[in-house]
């Protein structure tokens, strides 16, 4: 894989891009991020963002909520983790409110429901295509592979909480990494 240069946003761009992230982001905004954060302003690598995201995935709160965070931090410390965060959450929280006035007076009219029903194919649509775009630089080995399927089989199929997965998951690739080092 090629270098690829990559931009340092400054404070005012971390609160725009993700400003614009929470404007655009309806029923989740990870394939928007990765577009934004990787595609268009080239803050952080495909790489980057998979690991990145990897970190998030098992903290408490939300990925994005704390994927901004990081990426502020990472670039200007306190300073750029609360710009990032504020231009994140401050439009989205602002409409909510609004748009949760009008439809408490319109959530049981038949179009209203299947609009919703709508929204949320789209939005599982959007997932499963960044999860694709995501697997493009992670999936090199039959260990990921092996995790990825582990992981849905758990999680989908016998039903065990993401934390306990993890855990599962962990100690089986160190397992088998382990196997690894003592035939080297």
């Amino acid at each position: 894989m090629s270098e690829q240069v990559l931009n340092i946003p400054t404070c005012k761009a971390l609160f725009l891009g993700f400003l614009k992230l929470g404007l655009m982001g309806f029923g989740g905004v990870l394939p928007l991020a990765h577009r934004m954060i990787v595609e268009e302003n080239r803050w952080l690598s495909t790489a980057q963002f998979t690991d990145l995201l990897g970190v998030c995935q098992i903290l408490p709160g939300g990925n994005i909520i704390n994927m901004s965070v990081a990426i502020g931090m990472e670039f200007h410390g306190v300073k750029g983790a609360l710009c990032a965060i504020l231009g994140l959450i401050c439009a989205p929280t602002i409409i909510v409110l609004l748009i949760y006035q009008i439809y408490s007076q319109f959530q049981n009219l038949p179009a209203v429901q299947h609009a919703i029903q709508g929204l949320a194919a789209a939005a599982a649509g959007l997932l499963f295509s960044t999860g694709l775009k995501m697997l493009k630089p992670i999936a090199k080995s039959y260990l990921t592979a092996s995790s990825i399927v582990l992981t849905f089989m758990l999680m989908v199929v016998v039903k065990i909480p993401l934390l306990f997965t993890l855990m599962i998951l962990l100690g089986l690739n160190m397992w088998v990494l382990s196997l690894g080092a003592k035939r080297a």
